[in-house]
Parts: C-alpha cells; structure tokens; sequence
C-alpha cells in the first residue's frame, strides 16, 4: 500500500509539472477509438464496454472508495478521483465527437447540439475552466456529466446491442438521468418534505425535455456517405445515373425522380429510415426503407417518386430521417415551372 501510495504521489507531480500529457492522452486515445471502431467491429464492441466501464466507476465512485478505505486501508486523494473523472471526460468526448461530425446535418438544429459537445470538450482540457469554473458549479457539473454519458450511450448502444436509433435513444436517456440521480439528490440537499416531490418530478422533466430534443440530435452512428438525386437508376448495379440538381416539370413528370442514399451503419444493426419528400416546405410523400450495417461502401437504398402535384415547380427536399425522427442529412433540387 505504501509503494501504490508512493507511485499515485509520484504521478502527481510528473502532472503537475507537464499538465499538457492529459489532455492530449484524452484527445489522441479518443480519436483512435473512433478510427478502430470505425474499421473493425470487434474492437467496436471491446471500446465501447470499456468507455460504459469507466462510466460506471464514475457512477459509484464514492461508494468504491468507501468500500476499499474499509476493507482496505486505502485512502484515494481526492486530486486522484478529480484526475481520473477529467481523464475520462475527455477520452469520452473526443471518441464521440467524430461520430457526430459526420452524423450531423449541419444546415439544421443539430448544430447546436454537435458544437455543445465540441465546447464540453474544449472545458474537458482546458485546467481552469475545468477545475475552477465548471467543478464548483454543481448543477453545471452535472448537467456536463450526464450529457457527457448520453452522448457515449447514444454511440455505445448500438455497437454493443445492435439496437435502433429509436431505442438507443430511449436507453441512453433512461440511463444518463438514472445515473444522475445520485449526484442530483447530493446537489438538492435534501432536508425539507417537499424537495422530496420535486425530485422525481424534475427527473421526469428532464426525460421529457430529452425526448422532444429528439430531431436536434444526430444519430451517432448512421451517416450518410453518398446522397444523390437522379433522374436512372440501375437496380441491378445499385447505382443512380447522373446527379440532378434542377429540373423542368415536363422532365419531371415523364420521368419521375429517385433519391439514392448510402447509409454507413454498425454490424448487425437492422434500421428503418424515411425519405420524406417536401415541396415547398409542405411533406407530400413519406417511402419507408428497412437498411442492414456492416456494408463497407454503405447500405444503399433508393425511392422512386412518380406522383407529383399538378404545379411542381419551386423548391424541393427529400429529408431522410430515422424511425425515431433524427435527421440523416437533407437532398434538395429545384423543379422550373
């Protein structure tokens, strides 16, 4: 114990003196998740169960720690479980943000929620506004933390389980306000009858709230990598024919139109996606597509459009979306009267 005590002070001081090694440990070990899990699925799955791991000690840290000063003798510094959630906070946040840059449909709400995650992990490396600005601020704190765990549950969950966006989704917002709990009854202070009631009631808004950001957030591991909109198809090579950005109406209406999409998704994974066309900002078709993942170049799927309004002209967009609501990117082209 007395040697383990020795080496934790030891890498203490070898931090204190190069504080820049965290940080890019964080962000160099993060990025290569993203690169082996994005090239083979076993690794996938072996990252993915390390990062929930790791939550997982967050989670309990403090009952863990009791346990082995107990049992043990063993007194954990508190600079060493500060050092331990940082490092995990940045790990974390630099394996999923890869994910949803390439998920993210940039010209939507989505945005916001992709560059919230970029400026979590921006504070994740940055000392003083971690340790000074963030950590003092507990219900600040917590509301990074438990966005942190929801972001990697979103990526984790259908690696690991091979599950719909849908119910990814559902699980990784069950679990980051579970496991908020803890850490949300320590904030409240809990001394008078009522803040009992307000509890669970503000756990079940926090539910809610998550629930209905739902089209704000990408789909962490579906991403489209080839969108085309065509007036040919060839069904046999599963290639569109040339890409078409404005059209006529008597084109349109002799030909119809067809929105190809290749969609990267996980091993295993079996997903049911919408090609919503809109004209004019008004939905006038919705065609359903069941994909499979595991395809190297993307599961390719296309929907063919022949009925269109008597007056087709002006600005046209087929969203392709998931069965949960989460957008996968946007094909737009334009129809002259």
């Amino acid at each position: 114990m007395i040697f383990l005590k020795d080496l934790l002070l030891r890498l203490h001081a070898l931090l204190q003196r190069f504080p820049w090694v965290m940080p890019l440990y964080g962000f160099v070990s993060g990025l290569a998740s993203f690169f082996l899990v994005k090239r083979q699925a076993e690794f996938a799955k072996v990252i993915a169960i390390l990062m929930l791991v790791t939550w997982l000690w967050l989670a309990l840290e403090n009952l863990l720690s009791q346990q082995l000063a107990r049992r043990f003798g063993l007194q954990i510094p508190p600079w060493l479980l500060r050092f331990a959630t940082q490092m995990v906070h940045q790990q974390s946040l630099f394996f999923v943000l890869p994910f949803f840059a390439l998920t993210t449909a940039w010209d939507s709400g989505q945005l916001v929620f992709t560059g919230l995650l970029g400026l979590c992990a921006l504070i994740a490396i940055i000392d003083p506004l971690y340790f000074n600005w963030l950590a003092p601020r507990r219900w600040l704190y917590l509301a990074f933390h438990s966005l942190t765990l929801f972001a990697v549950l979103l990526t984790a969950l259908p690696i690991i389980l091979h599950q719909t966006t849908a119910q990814s989704y559902l699980w990784a917002l069950l679990a980051s306000v579970l496991l908020s709990f803890p850490s949300l009854l320590g904030t409240l202070k809990i001394n008078r009858w009522w803040r009992w009631l307000a509890l669970p009631g503000l756990s079940l808004a926090l539910l809610g709230v998550g629930w209905l950001a739902r089209p704000w957030v990408p789909p962490a591991t579906l991403w489209l990598s080839e969108v085309v909109v065509s007036a040919q198809m060839n069904a046999g090579q599963r290639a569109p024919g040339q890409a078409r950005e404005q059209l006529s109406s008597a084109q349109l209406k002799q030909q119809g139109l067809y929105a190809y999409t290749a969609i990267n998704a996980p091993r295993g994974l079996t997903e049911r996606i919408y090609h919503v066309w809109r004209h004019n900002g008004k939905e006038v078709d919705r065609i359903a597509l069941d994909i499979q993942g595991g395809t190297k170049a993307g599961y390719r799927a296309w929907s063919h459009k022949q009925n269109f309004p008597a007056e087709p002209g002006g600005k046209w967009r087929v969203d392709v979306i998931t069965d949960g609501g989460q957008t996968l990117g946007v094909l737009r082209f334009r129809v002259d009267p």
